[in-house]
């Protein structure tokens, strides 16, 4: 089920970017009012953008049919399983709504990391014309400032998470808070956990800076875009002599302190979400 569920989740990132980037396909744009009546499109008509959505809504209630239906009917029950990094939600299959809103969550917590990915790239600001991949989905959130975007995942996971624990604890899916200061509590580690999401993505751009510097692979703009990318990352660890005749052990060295960092962060984060916990 795992596996259905993540091939589903991607699918449906799949219809959200070709939603997102319709708007910028030239062949979409409407045909000038002083050409109607001396054109007609020789092709059928085009997918309208709210389809796309529509397709999304109907893939994520398909799946929650699927499984109430199969999940059901296995002994032990299949239980829906949310990972957030600091906490686990768990749904059981053999209530439907309950199922459904863990497909809609499940697509939304993928949508969400996918989104995070876009924002550190986005931060760290590759050349054109890779990055414009970045700027397309993103949209309008490209141009803020750095700053606000470094803490953009805090604040607005955090938000979401206050807002969500609501209904959470109405379902007992969560125990329910203590105290207002105590929902607020839960709802930072949560926001604070969203940054360890950061370290996948880091490791492969290094990963692959480092493969790059031993093996050509020609001059596509990506290469260029993952070069870049892996110097702004690996410039804190500049001064430190990490040479060694022609190998440049930089990559290798930031791989292991992020995955590093991330582990130990993560490990506290689940230590303080569980002191929390009733």
């Amino acid at each position: 089920m795992g596996i259905v569920d993540f091939i589903l989740n991607l699918a449906g990132l799949l219809l959200w970017l070709s939603w997102r980037s319709a708007r910028f396909d030239p062949l979409a744009k409407r045909t000038p009012a002083t050409l109607v009546g001396t054109l007609r499109r020789a092709e059928p008509a085009r997918m309208r953008r709210w389809h796309l959505l529509a397709f999304i809504g109907g893939l994520l209630v398909l799946r929650a049919l699927f499984y109430w239906q199969i999940g059901s009917a296995l002994s032990p029950i299949w239980t829906g399983k949310l990972d957030l990094g600091i906490t686990v939600l768990w749904f059981r299959s053999d209530l439907f709504w309950r199922i459904l809103l863990f497909s809609f969550l499940s697509f939304g917590v993928a949508l969400g990391i996918f989104y995070l990915w876009l924002l550190l790239f986005s931060i760290l600001t590759g050349p054109e014309p890779v990055h414009r991949l970045v700027k397309i989905p993103l949209g309008r959130v490209d141009g803020w400032s750095r700053p606000v975007k470094i803490f953009l995942p805090l604040v607005a996971t955090t938000l979401l998470w206050w807002l969500a624990s609501w209904l959470f604890a109405e379902l007992t899916i969560i125990p329910r808070p203590f105290s207002e200061a105590h929902r607020f509590e839960s709802s930072l580690l949560i926001g604070l956990g969203s940054y360890l999401v950061w370290r996948f993505p880091i490791g492969a751009v290094l990963a692959l800076h480092l493969l790059n510097n031993y093996i050509y692979f020609g001059k596509h703009p990506v290469w260029s875009y993952v070069n870049a990318t892996a110097q702004t990352l690996l410039s804190p660890l500049k001064k430190i002599p990490l040479r060694l005749g022609n190998v440049d052990f930089a990559p290798v060295l930031g791989v292991a302190l992020v995955f590093l960092l991330a582990e130990a962060a993560g490990r506290g984060l689940v230590f303080l979400y569980g002191k929390l916990s009733p």
